[in-house]
């Protein structure tokens, strides 16, 4: 008899136990908000995309731990999304810095660029270069506005956005040196 009043007594404690086991609710809250936070910071976005994406999976696993009644699990998934949502704003506040100093280093390479892509045009007119200036005046201009939209994004706080434009530009300008030196190089062999 005593056997199955201790096993008893064992069943009693447990569901006395595990029913006092309450949700971990003030963890959980604080995961909830700070990965909305991070959802919502748009450099976490862009630039903490791995650690934001982490941060929801642990919240994903975190409600479903805490609905399957396992809190102590539930109350570790809520402090992995809370880490992983605070370094994915962290990341996104260094990728972002990092992205405004690289596009602030391009726009200001490209203006020296513009003036010798000009030169290089003006001389080519002069030469009587057979190539199609019209062709080229139409991706210098193109070129010259992807400077100004970079330099716009760039102000506007939208690096990624800059450095594409200022890349463009580069790109475009680059051709056209390219094209300049290739003809200039055909036609002095000629002679």
């Amino acid at each position: 008899m005593k056997p199955v009043r201790a096993l008893l007594f064992c069943i009693v404690i447990s569901v006395v136990f595990f029913a006092c086991a309450k949700p971990p609710t003030e963890e959980m809250n604080s995961a909830y908000e700070m990965v909305t936070r991070a959802e919502n910071d748009l450099d976490a976005v862009t630039y903490g995309g791995n650690s934001l994406a982490r941060a929801r999976d642990a919240l994903a696993r975190m409600q479903a731990e805490a609905d399957s009644k396992r809190y102590d699990s539930a109350k570790s998934y809520a402090a992995e999304a809370l880490s992983a949502a605070v370094r994915s704003i962290d990341e996104g506040r260094a990728g972002a810095n990092r992205a405004r100093d690289e596009a602030a280093s391009l726009i200001s390479e490209l203006q020296p660029l513009v003036t010798e892509t000009e030169q290089g045009i003006n001389a080519a007119k002069a030469a009587g270069l057979p190539l199609d200036f019209k062709s080229i005046n139409e991706e210098f201009i193109c070129a010259c506005q992807n400077i100004n939209d970079a330099k716009t994004s760039l102000s506007e706080g939208r690096y990624k956005e800059s450095l594409e434009n200022g890349k463009a530009a580069r790109s475009g300008l680059g051709d056209i040196n390219r094209r300049l030196s290739s003809v200039a190089t055909a036609v002095s062999r000629k002679k």
